[in-house]
């Protein structure tokens, strides 16, 4: 089979919920990161052959949010370019769908990954078009309907996550002290300047005075403690639920992507060849618990590759919630030290169409810091999937 390298890998910082990046589309965030990596490499925009982006919340976008970001990244009008949704897996879908276009012989380099603003997803008025002739309206929050809502049992992803814990009878206590371990890896990793290399600074407009340079991911909380975390109300189940804000992951804005071609042409091209992506897997669920999603994703996987879990070294999981990472682990029995070594989404954040590029991009460099050899990506997906990913250097 054709190896395929990752030549570059980076990220937007990760904005918080009507935050740092409110002002901007994820038609921009994605543009920001995709310059980048042609800046990294000293590529031509000529030379991409593809673009393959995810996105989930597309509604009010505009047509093909991702050929709205080839053309505003400065991509040849000639370039196509495709959106992918795969809710929360939508960033590594892209890439997967980029490395069997190569693998074909459809394209010879691909710009994959995923862009998302939460942050501008609008409100719906179903039935207007008919016309409202009396009485009241309502509005539906697309963010939630489209990103966050069960479409299978007509709730919130929250319950899903709830109905894991009473599955594997996970307690509060260890959702919490989790969701803390998350803050606590995250600010250690920010303040050795462990995520400088893989973000790509963006400038975010402030009307009549100077652009802001945002550098630094906006969301995590480092002096979160479980105390405090004790005190928060459950979100989803009031009565008697254990998932709070607390300890799952939020609202978010952000990018990220790769730049993929075949080991050889990235030889000959003279650029780095940080990783190789050995396979690749999609499972299906329960969408009732959706957050196993990745256990017969990563299974397949690793199959696939011929490979162990026990021989990989470091594992990138996307902290959905706390007690659905906790899940995961306790099924897959993998070892916790290995697993999100600067945090995960609960400290970080989940744009959701960009997290599962996010978890790549932050998996590649820190396979570089560390020399590692054998990489894992994995997300679960609403709706009652999986996706992982695996990488060799």
């Amino acid at each position: 089979m054709t190896d395929i390298a990752i030549v570059a890998a980076a990220r937007t910082p990760i904005g918080s919920f009507r935050g740092a990046f409110a002002p901007l589309s994820a038609v921009e965030l994605g543009a920001a990161v995709v310059r980048s990596l042609l800046e990294r490499c000293q590529l031509p925009a000529a030379a991409v052959d593809e673009l393959i982006f995810g996105q989930v919340l597309t509604a009010g976008c505009g047509q093909n949010p991702a050929r709205q970001t080839a053309l505003r990244a400065g991509l040849p009008v000639d370039t196509p370019a495709v959106t992918v949704n795969l809710v929360c897996g939508s960033g590594l879908k892209a890439v997967q769908q980029a490395v069997q276009a190569i693998r074909c012989g459809d394209a010879g380099i691909v710009i994959a990954g995923g862009q998302e603003s939460m942050s501008n997803a609008p409100y719906l008025m179903h039935g207007a078009r008919d016309g409202l002739r009396f009485g009241h309206a309502s509005l539906q929050d697309s963010m939630i309907l489209d990103g966050l809502w069960d479409a299978f049992n007509d709730y919130h992803m929250g319950i899903t996550a709830e109905n894991l814990a009473d599955a594997f009878d996970i307690s509060r206590e260890r959702q919490d002290a989790f969701a803390v371990s998350s803050q606590r890896k995250a600010a250690a990793a920010i303040a050795a300047g462990r995520f400088r290399d893989e973000i790509v600074p963006v400038s975010v407009p402030q009307g009549k005075k100077p652009s802001r340079r945002v550098t630094d991911d906006e969301q995590p909380r480092p002096e979160t403690s479980e105390q405090q975390l004790a005190q928060l109300r459950p979100a989803f189940r009031p009565v008697d639920g254990s998932v709070t804000a607390g300890n799952a992951s939020s609202l978010n804005d952000g990018a990220a992507a790769v730049l993929l071609m075949r080991v050889d042409k990235a030889r000959e091209l003279g650029l780095p060849v940080l990783a190789r992506i050995v396979s690749s897997a999609v499972a299906g669920v329960d969408p009732s618990v959706m957050g196993i999603g990745p256990v017969s994703a990563c299974r397949q996987a690793l199959q696939r590759a011929g490979w162990t879990l026990d021989e990989v070294d470091l594992i990138e999981a996307n902290e959905a919630f706390a007690v659905q990472a906790l899940a995961v682990g306790q099924l897959l029995e993998w070892d916790s030290e290995k697993v999100n070594v600067n945090g995960g989404a609960i400290a970080l954040g989940h744009p959701i169409g960009a997290s599962g590029c996010r978890i790549l991009v932050s998996l590649v460099h820190e396979m570089q810091r560390r020399g590692a050899s054998k990489g894992l990506a994995t997300l679960c997906v609403g709706g009652g999937q999986g996706i992982a990913m695996t990488l060799q250097r």
